[in-house]
């Protein structure tokens, strides 16, 4: 079965990636037999990450650059990070359905994944599911995470370029974002530019980027060194999208030209890795030591013990 599922993703069949991605989430045997056929594949496809503080019209403006990109004839896969839903596991806030224009668009696949208390704002499943949307011929991937702050990083790791979405009207809105999440951005996008106190936030965040670039750790640098623009754009109204794909384009050539792209591709691969020695880690917990990780995290918490010292403890029992 999973060699026929994986002939059957390659073929692009809609139905056919729409299972091997849920056998992935469940974390299914057949899921992980597919993607190694199908892993080959997927190989070189462009990844946008989209991040940003609630509100910020995320899923508005991921949803015009979907029909930026089409327009282009280029094929789309969208994978939606969203909370959990503490009693389902199930993510709950339905990007798809902001989304909901493009679902007869053979060109599009847009899948919502939940986050089920994994760190980082990022789905355990989710370079699982770029792999397998790549593998299908959807080479233009954006991935919209939930929230932000300083775990959110993560993206990071898995996007070739990382489009930070903030607004006007939240208070201070770049004292509201960790200097973590300024850090990781290759582009800004000021969305809601034609509410009041937009052109302030542009300001505010052109002088935090030129003070990190004249600091010290921008000393080596060079002159070839990437800027991250500040766009505004109106998503609501499509206004501002086509300077925001241009910069876009821009950093994905900059990626190309300065050699970038494939330290972030290897970066993206070794994420893959490391997800795969966590989930093994927490079968063999799960196999060896049923029950002593719960004890040891009701210690912990009671005060009667540290986590390196459970961590060591359980490390030793698993060696032992």
């Amino acid at each position: 079965m999973p060699g026929s599922l994986a002939r059957r993703v390659l073929s692009g069949e809609r139905n056919a990636v729409a299972r091997a991605i849920r056998l992935l989430d469940d974390r299914d045997p057949a899921g992980a037999a597919a993607l190694r056929e199908l892993w080959p594949a997927a190989a070189g496809a462009r990844v946008v990450g989209v991040t940003g503080p609630p509100g910020a019209g995320k899923s508005t403006l991921v949803d015009r650059l979907i029909e930026a990109f089409r327009a282009r004839r280029e094929r789309v896969g969208v994978v939606a990070v969203d909370p959990s839903s503490p009693f389902t596991g199930g993510a709950i806030l339905g990007d798809r359905i902001r989304m909901q224009r493009h679902a007869a668009d053979d060109g599009v696949f847009i899948r919502s994944l939940a986050t089920r208390g994994h760190l980082g704002g990022l789905s355990a499943s989710t370079l699982d599911v770029l792999a397998v949307l790549a593998a299908a011929g959807f080479r233009t991937l954006i991935l919209e995470t939930v929230g932000v702050g300083q775990d959110e990083v993560e993206v990071s790791r898995v996007a070739d370029s990382v489009l930070l979405v903030v607004a006007p009207g939240a208070g201070d809105a770049v004292q509201s974002l960790k200097a973590g999440v300024m850090e990781i951005a290759h582009v800004f996008a000021v969305n809601k530019a034609d509410q009041p106190g937009a052109d302030q936030v542009a300001r505010d965040i052109e002088q935090v980027l030129a003070y990190r670039d004249a600091g010290p750790a921008a000393a080596g640098a060079g002159p070839a060194a990437w800027v991250p623009p500040v766009v505004p754009t109106v998503a609501a109204e499509g206004r501002g999208l086509p300077e925001l794909l241009d910069a876009l384009d821009r950093h994905a050539e900059w990626l190309r030209a300065s050699g970038e792209e494939g330290r972030r591709h290897r970066e993206r691969a070794r994420a893959a890795i490391v997800e795969q020695l966590r989930r093994r880690l927490d079968g063999l917990l799960a196999a060896r030591l049923p029950g002593r990780l719960d004890e040891a995290a009701a210690r912990v918490a009671d005060g009667a013990s540290d986590p390196r010292a459970e961590a060591e403890a359980l490390w030793a029992a698993l060696n032992g």
